[in-house]
């Protein structure tokens, strides 16, 4: 049974950090991309961060490059969201998922069930 469970969300001020985390089960991990998505209320959900298999390639939302890392750890199954200098527009619930080789296309639609982020100004 595949399983994505995200945790480390919560509320921030402004300026402040948080690194999310994304536990991984159900699928040989180290076979697929990963990716992070993020969805705000009465907004519909928007990419942030896609990394590879082997986490030599990363691409990122315009919105988040320079201020957010993607990476993960095949020994641990788990991939990894470092959040810095946070915005009030960052708020969002935010999900971990599989992704096929376009970096964007979400494996059979699966997706975990999120993890709180919200930045207070």
């Amino acid at each position: 049974q595949v399983q994505l469970v995200e945790s480390g969300g919560g509320l921030v001020q402004a300026g402040g950090s948080l690194r999310l985390s994304c536990a991984a089960s159900g699928r040989t991990f180290s076979n697929y991309n990963m990716g992070w998505f993020r969805q705000a209320p009465g907004k519909e959900r928007e990419f942030v961060a896609a990394i590879s298999w082997n986490g030599s390639k990363s691409y990122y939302a315009d919105s988040v490059k320079g201020r957010f890392t993607i990476s993960r750890d095949n020994a641990k199954n788990t991939v990894y969201l470092q959040m810095n200098s946070l915005k009030p527009e960052d708020t969002a619930v935010y999900y971990c998922v599989f992704l096929y080789g376009d970096y964007y296309t979400v494996v059979d639609d699966y997706w975990g069930q999120g993890t709180q982020v919200t930045v207070s100004s």
